[in-house]
């Protein structure tokens, strides 16, 4: 494939993976929902979830582009404080003490539409999403390719990867909760997550 470079995406693809499956607030909430009011119900939420992320995603990455094709100097400098907070992001994940989130004891006695709109609100609102995704989507498009073709994949596999992540969340039922109540296995997730983070921060500084 001539519109999309193959290594970076093969980067990205168990970077983000790592980084989606962590229990931040969509995920628990996910799994919460999973657990009071069933899988099938909880898709409504997802729904909402997806487009948010794909809307923060998309916009996140045009302006990063025209940043990168208008401003190369300010780009410069977005990237090495890119490269900064991932790092920053990595090192708070490995200094985590292994916190939920949210509270896994939800009631959902609301409707579909309100559920996804609560997906939805959930994924855009949060101020940490947008500069993550700001943070960590350049230093995967390739500058010497067209940037929509690379934009159509990296939110394809962005949306594929969390819609996976909180399909098992949401059906993980008892025994995902009981793994992640304990501490030292959040932990685990933060750390891999962290690390992940790090290594992509010192990258995209790097290059």
């Amino acid at each position: 494939m001539d519109f999309i470079n193959l290594s970076i995406l093969a980067i990205f693809i168990p970077t983000f993976f790592f980084v989606s499956i962590t229990p931040g607030m969509c995920m628990t909430l996910s799994l919460s929902m999973g657990l009071s009011i069933g899988i099938k119900k909880t898709m409504f939420m997802m729904y909402g979830e997806l487009i948010g992320v794909g809307l923060v995603a998309t916009a996140s990455v045009i302006g990063v582009a025209t940043v990168m094709l208008k401003y190369p100097s300010i780009f410069m400098v977005l990237k090495y404080a890119g490269g900064a907070y991932l790092i920053y992001l990595g090192i708070s994940m490995w200094l985590s003490r292994g916190k939920m989130a949210l509270s896994l004891d939800g009631n959902y006695n609301i409707s579909n539409k309100d559920l996804a709109l609560q997906g939805f609100v959930t994924a855009i609102a949060n101020p940490k999403g947008w500069a993550f995704f700001v943070a960590l989507l350049p230093p995967f498009i390739d500058k010497t390719l067209p940037l929509a073709p690379q934009l159509s994949v990296l939110i394809f596999f962005i949306l594929s990867l969390e819609f996976l992540c909180l399909i098992i969340y949401a059906s993980g039922g008892n025994g995902l909760r009981k793994l992640l109540a304990q501490s030292s296995n959040v932990k685990l997730l933060n750390k891999i997550a962290g690390s992940m983070m790090i290594l992509i921060g010192i990258w995209l500084a790097s290059t």
